[in-house]
């Protein structure tokens, strides 16, 4: 049996990230969330406070990026960009790990980098960003074993800025790389609905799109439709 339209509704983090995006259409978009009753938005750094005000109410969380897109700021960097997130009122944060060491591999490095972000977050939840697209199938395994040593609650394929998303590979292979304790997120080119069940079957259980409408108007439909056929078969006996 598919999941419900509201199961697959508190899966989804509405992404409001890209950098050319007015305070109108932020707006609408933060509507779009209120209004499916998504879980949860993840917006820009500078957008955390105004968002959380204009969602208060609605059961929608807001969370953020940090370190975003790159990786490549300093761990002091992505600290104090962490806490200036909590002091807004994020709820969550997604981070990207420093991807070029982790290539080079400095595996430690990169660990200690994740586990000072998890320490400023304080128990809340922080996702890490792998951005597999740059990765061998060896450091997408390699970096989720060091986001789990380090204490974060998921690991997330894609910032969707680096010309490639999630993959059904991708996917299975991170969730075959953690224990049970650790979460995955899959998010770039998450368009449609057929695509959200193909990574449900492979494990995750998040999922960052900008599709949101467009995934949810689907599964809202095929529910119908189901509940439909379900009444017809009934009437025939």
């Amino acid at each position: 049996m598919h999941p419900s339209a509201s199961d697959i509704a508190g899966m989804i983090d509405h992404a409001i990230l890209k950098p050319e995006l007015t305070r109108a259409e932020v707006d609408a978009q933060l509507d779009t969330a209120a209004r499916y009753r998504i879980f949860s938005v993840c917006v820009r750094p500078s957008d955390v406070a105004y968002a959380v005000g204009r969602l208060e109410g609605t059961g929608v969380a807001v969370g953020t990026v940090i370190g975003f897109p790159h990786g490549t700021t300093s761990t002091g960097a992505k600290r104090a960009e962490s806490d200036q997130a909590i002091h807004d009122g994020a709820a969550e944060l997604d981070m990207v790990l420093n991807i070029g060491r982790l290539r080079s591999g400095m595996v430690d490095e990169v660990e200690a980098d994740i586990r000072a972000v998890v320490d400023v977050a304080g128990g809340r939840v922080v996702k890490v960003i792998l951005e597999t697209v740059f990765l061998s199938d060896d450091e997408v395994v390699a970096g989720c074993r060091a986001v789990e040593r380090a204490g974060a609650s998921f690991v997330k394929t894609s910032t969707g800025f680096a010309g490639g998303g999630a993959t059904e590979h991708h996917v299975a292979l991170m969730r075959r790389s953690v224990g049970e304790s650790v979460q995955v997120k899959a998010s770039g080119g998450i368009r449609d609905l057929d695509t959200v069940l193909t990574y449900l079957a492979a494990g995750v259980t998040r999922f960052g799109t900008s599709g949101t409408a467009t995934i949810l108007d689907d599964a809202m439909a095929r529910e119908a439709g189901d509940s439909a056929a379900a009444r017809v078969d009934a009437t025939s006996y």
